[in-house]
């Protein structure tokens, strides 16, 4: 939690800086050291205690300072004096999409904008469209990151959610008397943002149990504390807070209970229903015939009296689950997975060594992965020109030799240039194992012009996988402006996997999409996009859970076949 806290401080800093208009080489030297915290995997707390953090590459004295004075201060100086140099209303204005610090000081310095309501008054009036350079065009973009932003406000990302969620499960489940705690909610269906965090408890004695519960640690406000329902706010990592709500129920009503609570509201309406044209009622309580309870205990028990099969958790959100309950897929398990083919090494903007990627895929079970490393024009991400590429295709080559028990491939996550060309020459990827192609700039495009480079992509015989194919970041960045059906039908046509990324930032595609590509026979692969072993191990779980929820199974991912067929799969796009 301190890295990313010091991360997203250390950022903003540098937004701060750009928007009063200070040295460049300042701001670079921040942004820097964001990045760096944001993706160190050990605790920034612990070396700076042993007076280590200036082993960090790119980390000096004056950083460490500061840090040391964040975490015995809770502060930074030079962020507060920053804060307190601009208005009040402005650093909010930064977590709007696509408005970068130079355009808000642009419009703070020449009309006046020191607030959202300012700039939203800005926009309606035309003001930020007359404003030279900007124009319709520019002012519609940021009216339009305007409404994601409340769009996306209050939802929280899985990946920061359900960590917090099972570390205070662990903590109740430690406690005297209790005898089964477990999530529900929509963080147990595996949506990818939620609102709050559901944990039901069979207990002996409720009471102490929420008494427990709301004096944790982690607890920043207490909502509520009853006999057997407590509500706090907990504080994440990126400084939010997060309302977890936790039920002490009887065992005789744990399962009725689960299923209430996992909703989603939408199936559960359909449960009822079914419930009633059999003269049953249902509620958090269980399921009754007159006075008398049928079920309850468990949920298994529940569907088996509503006359249908235990529907995964995944699949609840009466999208056709209860109308085909009888032949829902076999939906995908994480130890289906044979690989992961999109990992980062050190060559370009990854962490850890291959070797170390290595061994920790084999603790996986993995029989293989692929070093996909960014190209040339990813120049933030240390993307590598194609002379840097050519040697190192020979040196994973050769590490490869070396490595027993996991097959290294030679990949790239090579760039789709705003043309549709691809940003290395045919000789480069024909060299490679396995090709990733991602779109990383350009974003803002128009349909015809984003999906045509991305269809034009899928035709070069040396790109097999399609990398986050529509580019967005949750809370952050909107998707591209896709048109998914032409995507879909294309990677079929073409032979082109569509990466299912287990980034909880990205979770892209997602599982709308992923259903509409198994249900065209397109081929997915559930990659991590890990830029270190930390990331290899955390993320995948998410993909895998993204790709349930697109009633994904086992026979529509790639990398849940053995190396033989992959090997086939490239070759016969090649060919």
């Amino acid at each position: 939690m301190v890295n990313q806290e010091l991360a997203r401080l250390f950022n903003e800093i540098a937004d701060l800086m750009e928007i009063k208009g200070e040295d460049v080489f300042r701001i670079n030297t921040y942004r820097k050291v964001s990045r760096i915290f944001k993706e160190c995997t050990a605790d920034i707390a612990a070396l700076s205690a042993a007076g280590r953090l200036t082993e960090l590459p790119g980390v000096g004295k004056g950083t460490a300072e500061r840090v040391a004075q964040y975490l015995t201060e809770g502060k930074i100086d030079v962020h507060q004096k920053l804060i307190a140099s601009v208005p009040p209303g402005l650093p909010t204005l930064l977590s709007i999409p696509g408005l970068g610090p130079k355009r808000i000081a642009r419009m703070w310095r020449e009309l006046g904008v020191e607030s959202l309501d300012d700039l939203k008054n800005a926009l309606a009036t035309g003001k930020v469209a007359s404003l030279p350079g900007m124009g319709d065009k520019t002012a519609e973009k940021i009216r339009q990151g305007i409404e994601f932003l409340e769009r996306a406000s209050g939802r929280i990302p899985i990946g920061l959610a359900l960590p917090l969620a099972k570390h205070i499960a662990d903590a109740l489940n430690r406690l005297p008397g209790v005898r089964k705690v477990a999530l529900a909610g929509s963080l147990r269906r595996g949506r990818e943002t939620i609102g709050d965090a559901d944990i039901l408890c069979d207990a002996a004695d409720g009471r102490k149990v929420i008494k427990a519960f709301v004096a944790m640690p982690c607890v920043k406000e207490v909502l509520a504390a009853g006999q057997t329902k407590g509500s706090v706010r907990v504080e994440l990592p990126d400084g939010g807070r997060m309302q977890v709500d936790l039920r002490v129920v009887s065992r005789k009503s744990f399962g009725a209970a689960m299923q209430y609570f996992t909703g989603s509201k939408e199936h559960n309406i359909r449960l009822r229903e079914l419930a009633v044209k059999k003269g049953l009622k249902l509620n958090e309580y269980g399921l009754f015939d007159g006075a008398r309870q049928v079920a309850g205990r468990d949920e298994e028990g529940i569907y088996r009296h509503l006359g249908l099969p235990l529907i995964p958790p995944d699949l609840r959100e009466d999208r056709g689950e209860i109308e085909v309950a009888d032949r829902l897929p076999k939906l995908i398990e994480i130890t289906d997975l044979r690989g992961d083919l999109h990992l980062h090494t050190p060559a370009s903007d990854g962490r850890d060594s291959i070797e170390d990627l290595a061994a920790a895929a084999k603790k996986l079970g993995y029989q293989y992965i692929a070093a996909a490393d960014h190209s040339k024009s990813e120049v933030i991400a240390h993307g590598l020109s194609i002379e840097a590429m050519r040697a190192h295709i020979e040196a994973l080559r050769e590490t490869a030799r070396r490595i027993k028990g996991v097959e290294v491939l030679v990949s790239t996550e090579v760039d789709i240039l705003a043309d549709g060309t691809l940003d290395y020459p045919d000789e480069i990827l024909a060299d490679c194992d396995i090709v990733t192609a991602s779109i990383h700039t350009g974003l803002s495009q128009e349909r015809s012009k984003t999906t045509a480079r991305t269809i034009a992509a899928m035709r070069s015989p040396h790109v097999h996988i399609l990398g986050h194919p529509t580019g967005r970041l949750l809370g952050q960045r909107e998707a591209m402006d896709l048109d998914m059906d032409a995507v879909i039908r294309a990677a079929v046509e073409t032979g082109t996997a569509l990466e299912v990324n287990a980034a909880w930032q990205r979770l892209d595609l997602c599982d709308r999409h992923i259903r509409q590509a198994v249900e065209a026979g397109a081929t997915l692969v559930i990659s991590t996009d890990a830029h270190s072993v930390e990331q290899m191990i955390e993320y995948m779980p998410y993909g895998i859970t993204t790709a349930r929820r697109g009633w994904a199974a086992k026979e529509h991912v790639l990398n849940t076949r053995p190396l033989a067929e992959i090997r086939k799969f490239v070759a016969s796009k090649r060919r």
